[in-house]
């Protein structure tokens, strides 16, 4: 890379620190058969990668090893070879990874590698503006050729996922984790069922059922926590959509939504307002966790696996749900959580109302940057973990552990240790953690025929929550991809400035003394926010999302 295309990537990822979760080069010019010849092992079930492309990499052929950063404060890569899929890769495979962790400071060390040009060799890391600036400085290789070579992503995502990730230049850089056909999401409403059950079961479906609710709560069990809206708060951002039909959180997230064909800000949305004057009414009287602007995500999960927590909503809530579910009905068989409905401010249709978002392009991406000696192997173990035979192994263990055989749709069929392993010895295995380059259509439709197969005491609860209420309440926001301002543009730090404002803001109002103070100060909001020059960000917004739309609709 040129100094001065390092200097100025370097000040760009320095100026956005708040970079979270997670290419043109001379190794990518070598000619065809001076790379490894891809197939795959008969090892996992299938044929599926078993015939040699000419000229692409033949697993197995010699050990491979390739270095691999996620780009998040909050993630730390699992050791390699130390569960049972990794290790079976390891064995069968013969692919190595080497992690390297962010230490919790993603921004500062992912910096830090670039000015001493020791970039990994694959990452993982939001789509959209970080990865632009990084492919503009010419450290990232182009897969387009990859791609059609192998088969697994071509087929499971299709054209016209794949020409959404398409950059300026026209070429791809970004191998999509998570994407997907069909609905997915996490976000939701959760209930003591204990509790619940000793309070009578009352009706729990509006704004007025929970306000009801969590004051009984309170009289009734002091040492519980009414409402617990998670870490920061961002439960209440999950809350949001319940106030008006068709909304999402990713209005809230973007700090606007569109109305008609234009983006306006989410200070105007009437839905939100009233979202924030429930939430800063239930703060004050008590009925929210009093801490949940400083507390930790550990203390959230100390809170559930005790049964410390009467309702539950958050982003994650099917996550979560599941561990303290889990560990807190190990300890007592009384206890457990019952996902439910998203709770609906009255008259607003519970079926029009989406706290989950989902995007065909799934969740973040990974990139393979011009420090990788060998780019196409790297693409093609990405390539081959998102195809039956990969997304099996790597989600669900591999072959002799909990399935030995797959249905006609290559869904794995649970075995005997599948049925007599607790879901909590399945989980401290963290299979789903070398997942990344995952097909989520493979992978929930698969899980879902599992656990439609097993006794209800045993089957995942966060995969039941999905499957009944958390992906039918999911709006597909595939048009709002990649429609942010790159950071380092007028608009990109307008749009920061406005992200902490917000933040700032949504604080105050959650401490808020009254109603009118809420809606006060969400007017105040409003004016600095016009005054940082927001509206350029909506205007550009506005112009991308249309291109988007235009790109849906194959025009």
């Amino acid at each position: 890379m040129k100094g001065k295309q390092l200097l100025v990537l370097l000040t760009a990822l320095t100026v956005t620190a708040s970079m979270t979760l997670a290419g043109c080069s001379s190794n990518n010019d070598k000619p065809a058969n001076d790379r490894k010849p891809a197939q795959g092992s008969n090892n996992g079930g299938n044929k599926e990668g078993d015939k040699k492309e000419e000229s692409g990499f033949v697993f197995g052929d010699e050990p491979f090893t390739f270095t691999y950063y996620v780009n998040y404060d909050w993630w730390t890569t699992e050791p390699w070879g130390a569960n049972p899929n990794s290790k079976w890769v390891q064995e069968n495979k013969k692919v190595t990874v080497e992690p390297i962790q962010s230490g919790g400071a993603a921004a500062q060390k992912l910096s830090t590698m670039i000015a001493s040009k020791e970039l990994p060799d694959a990452m993982m890391m939001d789509r959209g503006p970080d990865v632009e600036r990084l492919r503009s400085a010419g450290v990232l290789v182009p897969l387009d050729d990859f791609i059609d070579k192998y088969p697994n992503l071509k087929k499971w995502a299709g054209e016209e996922t794949l020409n959404m990730l398409r950059s300026s230049d026209g070429k791809i850089y970004q191998f999509p984790n998570w994407f997907t056909a069909a609905p997915t999401g996490n976000g939701g409403w959760f209930v003591n069922s204990k509790i619940y059950k000793e309070l009578g079961s009352p009706k729990l479906e509006t704004t007025d059922d929970l306000y009801s609710y969590l004051k009984q709560v309170k009289a009734s069990y002091p040492d519980v926590v009414p409402l617990e809206v998670g870490r920061t708060a961002e439960g209440v951002e999950v809350m949001f959509p319940g106030f008006g039909e068709g909304n999402t959180t990713t209005y809230s997230h973007m700090k606007s939504y569109p109305d008609g064909d234009k983006f306006r800000t989410i200070y105007d949305n009437e839905a939100w307002k009233e979202n924030m004057v429930y939430a800063s009414k239930l703060f004050r009287e008590g009925l929210i966790t009093q801490d949940a602007m400083t507390q930790k995500e550990d203390q959230v999960k100390e809170k559930l696996a005790t049964g410390r927590v009467a309702v539950y909503v958050g982003g994650n809530a099917t996550n979560v749900g599941r561990e303290g579910h889990n560990t807190w009905k190990n300890a007592d068989p009384s206890g457990g959580y019952e996902f439910i409905w998203p709770i609906v401010k009255p008259g607003v249709d519970k079926n029009n109302v989406f706290p989950n978002g989902y995007n065909a392009l799934g969740w973040n991406v990974n990139v393979i940057t011009t420090n990788a000696k060998n780019p196409e192997a790297i693409f093609a173990y990405l390539d081959w973990m998102a195809g039956e035979e990969g997304q099996r192994i790597m989600f669900f263990g591999p072959q002799g552990l909990y399935w030995d055989e797959f249905d006609a749709d290559g869904a794995p069929i649970p075995n005997d240790k599948w049925y007599s392993t607790p879901q909590e010895q399945k989980d401290k295995e963290k299979l789903e953690a070398y997942v990344w380059a995952g097909n989520a259509t493979y992978v929930d439709t698969s899980k879902t025929k599992i656990e439609m197969m097993l006794p209800k005491e045993q089957q995942n609860w966060g995969a039941i929550a999905q499957f009944n209420v958390a992906w039918k309440t999911s709006h597909n926001n595939t048009e709002y991809n990649n429609i942010d301002p790159a950071p380092e543009t007028e608009e990109g730090i307008i749009n920061q400035q406005v992200t902490e404002l917000a933040a700032e803001y949504f604080g105050k109002m959650l401490f808020a003394k009254s109603d009118d103070e809420v809606l006060s100060l969400i007017e105040q909001a409003k004016k600095e926010t016009d005054g940082l020059g927001f509206q350029k960000v909506l205007d550009y917004r506005t112009t991308k999302w249309q291109e988007n739309v235009a790109k849906i609709n194959g025009k």
